[in-house]
């Protein structure tokens, strides 16, 4: 700072800085802790002229993530004394909310130094991770299966129900880091032995570096990398299960938790865990993560049954196409429907009820016919439970 003294008698005449600690709580009523002195500057003489006076910054202040305010106080004894000071500069960041009384603006804390603050850090002591992006974004999604595809055999969706949901945690430049994937089993009612399975379209396997949670039990068409991948794919393909049947074994009677009459069995989950490339430049946007979920077919590896239009790995066995009522006509990118545009396989972003047994899946949900037959254009909301859009008589209650 630059200053100017003018005194008349008396003794020496001095500035003394100290800093002031704010107290979010406590404190006096300007959140104020007790002032620390840090440094001061004596004049010995009257009258000096104009001077620059510089002080350090503490090392308690200089290095710290906390607010403070410094104070600079003007002392001496006896006389007429006066002092002019200008061009105050302090070295940090300027934190006083002059619409609040001044007191500091929100303060922004890093702790691991990645560029985003604590506040809005889902990780904020680790410095690969920073956000969290849900999908769906609250609760969980369901994926219903109809196995006898390519025929459209009794259509009621319950031979593999799972719910889902999966976390992309991106980094501070948003890029994945990870996926974590939950998929919940509720329900089997084939007696098919499915495995269940996802790829993640367009992304190859050197993005990935590890995959962990799945659950196995000693399908002889499982062919995994070290990686946890599975061998032989154009794209990242994780294998979730090998066998529906021993992920929820049934308690009893037929198939698990789809005859109301026989007994239930508490749904499964099983934890997915995918740890993706921190190379520099190879690195992923959420943008580049595509869900593919798709199920086995009663172990044997190339019958894969995905959601309509979306398209088969490499390991699919394409003589299936075209077979019985399946009408994917895979040169125009056109998969897994019937030629009235039923699909075998379903993903609603809500956890929603499957049918029991037998009863095919159009005479429970009464707007679903329309909504496929329409390639989807109408009844968007098919899954909802709106006037006359169920038969509940027909749906499983857990």
């Amino acid at each position: 700072m630059r200053t100017r003294l003018s005194a008349a008698n008396g003794s020496t005449r001095s500035l003394i800085f100290s800093y002031i600690p704010y107290l979010a709580t406590g404190g006096n009523s300007a959140k104020e802790g007790t002032p620390v002195v840090f440094s001061t500057y004596d004049w010995a003489v009257i009258n000096t002229g104009d001077l620059n006076i510089s002080v350090p910054m503490p090392v308690a202040i200089a290095n710290s993530n906390q607010v403070f305010k410094v104070m600079i106080s003007f002392a001496g004894n006896g006389g007429n004394s006066r002092i002019i000071g200008d061009n105050i500069v302090i070295p940090g960041t300027y934190w006083a909310d002059p619409s609040n009384s001044c007191f500091p603006a929100a303060l922004i804390i890093d702790s691991d130094a990645d560029g985003v603050a604590d506040a809005d850090d889902a990780y904020p002591n680790d410095a690969t991770r920073a956000y969290n992006n849900w999908y769906p974004a609250a609760g969980y999604g369901t994926l219903m299966f109809e196995d006898l595809w390519p025929a459209t055999g009794d259509y009621d969706f319950n031979d593999l129900v799972i719910d889902y949901r999966y976390n992309l945690v991106t980094n501070a430049a948003n890029k994945v880091v990870e996926m974590k994937g939950q998929f919940v089993t509720r329900a089997i009612g084939a007696s098919f032995r499915n495995g269940f399975a996802f790829q993640l379209d367009n992304l190859v396997n050197t993005k990935v570096t590890e995959v962990t949670g799945a659950k196995y039990h000693g399908a002889t068409w499982l062919n995994n990398a070290a990686s946890g991948l599975e061998n032989g794919q154009t794209n990242a393909n994780v294998i979730v299960f090998d066998d529906a049947q021993k992920v929820l074994p049934s308690p009893g009677g037929s198939g698990s938790n789809t005859i109301p009459a026989n007994p239930r069995v508490a749904p499964d989950t099983t934890s997915i865990n995918i740890t993706f490339t921190s190379t520099s430049g190879q690195m992923i946007a959420i943008s580049d993560v595509s869900f593919n979920p798709y199920i086995i077919i009663d172990q044997v590896r190339g019958k894969e049954l995905h959601l309509p239009n979306y398209v088969p790995s490499a390991k699919v066995n394409t003589s299936f196409f075209g077979q019985m009522q399946d009408n994917s006509i895979p040169a125009s990118g056109r998969y897994y429907k019937t030629e009235g545009n039923l699909p075998w396989a379903l993903n609603v972003t809500s956890s929603i009820p499957y049918t029991h047994t037998t009863n095919d899946f159009v005479s429970a949900y009464l707007k679903f016919a329309e909504w496929a037959q329409s390639n989807g254009t109408l009844y968007t909301d098919w899954y909802q439970d709106n006037s006359g859009y169920r038969n509940v008589t027909k749906l499983f209650v857990p």
